[in-house]
């Protein structure tokens, strides 16, 4: 057979991972140098020459998206339809399992998925059970303890509270919250790997035959596993050499929600037969790009080690802006935008990135003013808005009468005259009886004390419900949601909410009706290579797709504009133009990140990450005043920027028509010294304004000046002025309200 296709795109790094014999690896690959090539390559090699079968194979990655590309990848390779291998994240492997052996995992055949929001609720719920004043002990304080401590492996009776307050009372909430889902048939997001990690420690004969049938491991973003998920998978390898592991240590940023570092580090000791492979060539950006990566992240101790390097030449200069402020910051990034569509580009090709959300609502008014179409990336999920949510909600009520987080949000949902009280006392009913709240509604419906205008309200959702039921018992995917929508009272709800809120609404209605269209069992549900366990309806394989959608596809991703994200939001992408803002000391790094041990580093990855996001230009900006919560702050330039090798960076100004020679340079903080025009350039004009090099002015509070200086023109220029008593300044034009003299 033929598989010379399946090396000739590669390097020489990448072939000696695709082809190497049985083991275990860990392929180090920097940014840009084509990991996921190798992952698909890798299988398909195993598959095509060594005649592995893709049963015996388990691939793992982080995003649906990415495994499903993964998958698609390979197909293509192969040149054939895969079925029986696993390709798929952690949480979405881990609940398959779940559903395969429900029974030794001691949940119910119909468990249901908790997402975040559902979560949230019978947390409140268990806090209002337990008589904690939620203000005292906040519900999300408890779900990140909660999740923090399965992560970790944790139960609570494994954990001791050593007499501290805090701890101990969040135990007395773990404890309940673990009552309330095994009562409800219920299952979180960080329960779903802890209970398959507990699926194998505590049935090892059933760890025994995955064990025999998937002989080779793959795992990918390797860096971002936590302790729970690289337990799963040491445990799942046993005593076998066939774990290869795909990853960055240098680009591990998310140790605040879990991650751990120390995994990647600390492979080849638990592997101690391992090889490591270094994958160095960039294929994405300039060699000024990756140097100045280099030269920064070179200031991380403890690191794997690796040098990015490419054969497409030097490039452009990093260039490194000082902005008078943070609105003269966004003004200048808006300039270079245009610049580059001028020269024939496209809005899409460029990127802000930031390190704080708070930062883009400047940036975003900037571009309104200029007319420049951005679009915010990384805003919220289809699956996760709130109309989605409510239509789900109700679809899942009539799968199963017992979703007791479903019932409580929308049970009230559009109102129908169930109050808080009522709600609470089917609540409690339920808790009492150790039944779900639609039983308890029932209940309280047949109480004869129960008052009468809450039995009607009750009772008309119940058979709201009811009647859903019956009307769509044999019918498709797609007309039950718009059967839902409509008989649900959503829609008229929404249509009653006036202006483009209640019309995107409205429009996300209809998107689920046509995600409901285009959904495909055999693409997008969890038992998409084999049916594994008891077969579940359409609707539940809808439902349980939903729940699990990492949420990557976004409205609006094709259309030419900006493209505007945090840092954390932009691993994984790339673009031509990439502006990195806010390049301030206490902005980026935080200034938490000073405090606790290891943050900076990671803050430091972080920057490193966006470095590499760039392709072609980079621009770092910084302010030199900058307001944050009302406040006026001055911050020292970035530590991140004087990392940086000072030839590969040019300090830049915003354009004028009048020319001077460079007088960058660099102090031992980093801000650059201003150079001053010559006396000969006295009398230039100021482009687009009255005012002229060494015009002499007045200011309301600084008194009499002269002009020394000036950037950009007409009502964006702003103007370095003299001031006798008060030393030099820089002031904008439009709101200094200079008078000449």
């Amino acid at each position: 057979m033929d598989v010379s296709h399946i090396l000739e795109s590669l390097n020489d790094a990448q072939r000696e991972a695709v082809t190497a014999a049985p083991g275990s690896y860990l392929i180090l690959a920097g940014a840009g140098s084509g990991k996921t090539r190798v992952l698909t390559h890798r299988i398909a090699w195993q598959v095509q020459t060594e005649n592995i079968s893709p049963h015996s194979i388990l691939a793992v990655t982080f995003t649906n998206k990415a495994a499903a590309s993964m998958k698609a990848r390979i197909e293509s390779l192969l040149d054939m339809p895969l079925r029986g291998m696993w390709v798929g994240t952690f949480h979405g492997l881990a609940h398959r399992l779940l559903r395969t052996h429900w029974q030794d995992a001691k949940l119910p055949q119909n468990f249901q998925i908790l997402d975040a929001d559902d979560q949230l609720r019978v947390v409140k719920r268990v806090l209002a059970n337990l008589q904690l004043d939620e203000k005292k002990w906040p519900a999300r304080q408890a779900v990140w303890f909660i999740n923090a401590q399965k992560d970790e492996g944790l139960r609570p009776q494994h954990i001791e509270d050593y007499g501290d307050l805090y701890t101990k009372t969040h135990l007395d909430i773990y404890r309940a919250y673990e009552e309330a889902c095994e009562r409800g048939g219920m299952v979180d997001f960080a329960e779903l790997l802890l209970r398959a990690h507990e699926l194998w420690l505590n049935n090892p004969a059933l760890l025994k035959h995955y064990q025999r049938r998937f002989s080779h491991l793959l795992v990918d973003e390797f860096q971002d596993t936590n302790a729970i998920q690289y337990a799963w998978l040491r445990v799942l390898a046993g005593d076998q050499d066939n774990m290869l592991v795909v990853g960055d240590d240098d680009q591990s940023i998310y140790g605040w929600r879990g991650a751990k570092i120390e995994n990647i580090q600390k492979f080849s000791t638990d592997f101690p037969n391992s090889r490591t492979i270094r994958l160095e060539q960039n294929y994405r950006s300039t060699g000024a790009i990756l140097k100045a990566a280099n030269g920064l992240i070179d200031g991380n101790a403890d690191r794997l080690g690796k040098e990015l390097w490419t054969d497409q030449g030097d490039g452009d200069l990093l260039n490194l802006y000082s902005a008078f402020n943070e609105v003269d910051e966004a003004r200048y990034i808006v300039s270079r935008v245009k610049d580059w569509l001028a020269q024939g580009n496209s809005y899409k090709e460029a990127a802000i990135l930031y390190r704080s959300n708070a930062q883009s609502r400047v940036l975003e008014e900037a571009m309104l003013r200029s007319q420049i179409p951005y679009r915010i990336y990384g805003g919220q999920r289809f699956f996760e808005r709130m109309e989605i949510r409510h239509v789900l909600a109700y679809l899942r009520l009539v799968s199963n009468r017992d979703a007791d987080a479903a019932f409580e949000r929308v049970v009230n949902t559009p109102t129908r005259g169930i109050g808080d009280r009522t709600v609470n006392e089917i609540r409690q009913q339920a808790r009492a009886n150790n039944i779900s709240m639609w039983r308890a509604a029932k209940q309280l419906i047949e109480n004869p004390n129960s008052k009468g205008r809450v039995k009607n309200a009750v009772n008309g959702f119940l058979e709201l419900i009811a009647d859903i039921d019956d009307a769509t018992t044999d019918a498709d995917l797609v007309s039950l949601c718009e059967i839902v929508i409509d008989k649900s009272g959503l829609k008229d709800y929404y249509e009653k909410e006036r202006g483009e809120r209640g019309q995107a609404r409205l429009e996300n209605l209809e998107e689920l009706i046509t995600a409901a269209r285009t959904f495909d069992p055999e693409e997008d549900s969890v038992f998409s290579d084999e049916a594994d366990g008891v077969p579940l309806t359409i609707l539940d394989e809808f439902l349980n797709h939903a729940a699990l959608e990492a949420g990557e596809g976004q409205g609006n991703a094709n259309d030419d504009c900006v493209q505007m994200m945090t840092l954390h939001s932009a691993k994984g992408l790339e673009f031509p133009l990439v502006f990195l803002a806010g390049m301030e000391e206490g902005l980026f790094p935080h200034g938490r990140s000073v405090e606790e041990p290891g943050r900076l580093e990671e803050e430091r990855r972080l920057c490193y990450v966006g470095i590499t996001r760039a392709m072609k230009q980079l621009y770092l900006t910084y302010a030199e005043s900058r307001r944050i919560n009302g406040a006026e702050t001055y911050n020292r330039v970035s530590r991140f920027v004087n990392e940086i090798p000072k030839d590969l960076m040019q300090e830049v100004r915003a354009q004028t028509s009048v020319t001077r020679p460079a007088q960058t340079s660099f102090s031992t903080s980093g801000i650059s010294s201003r150079g001053i025009r010559p006396s000969a350039m006295t009398g230039a004009s100021v482009d687009g304004t009255d005012f002229k090099l060494g015009q002499q002015v007045v200011h309301s509070k600084f008194g009499e000046g002269v002009v020394l200086n000036y950037e950009g023109d007409g009502k964006q220029a702003r103007v370095q002025v003299n001031f006798g008593s008060e030393g030099s300044k820089w002031l904008m034009l439009a709101y200094a309200n200079l008078q000449a003299l």
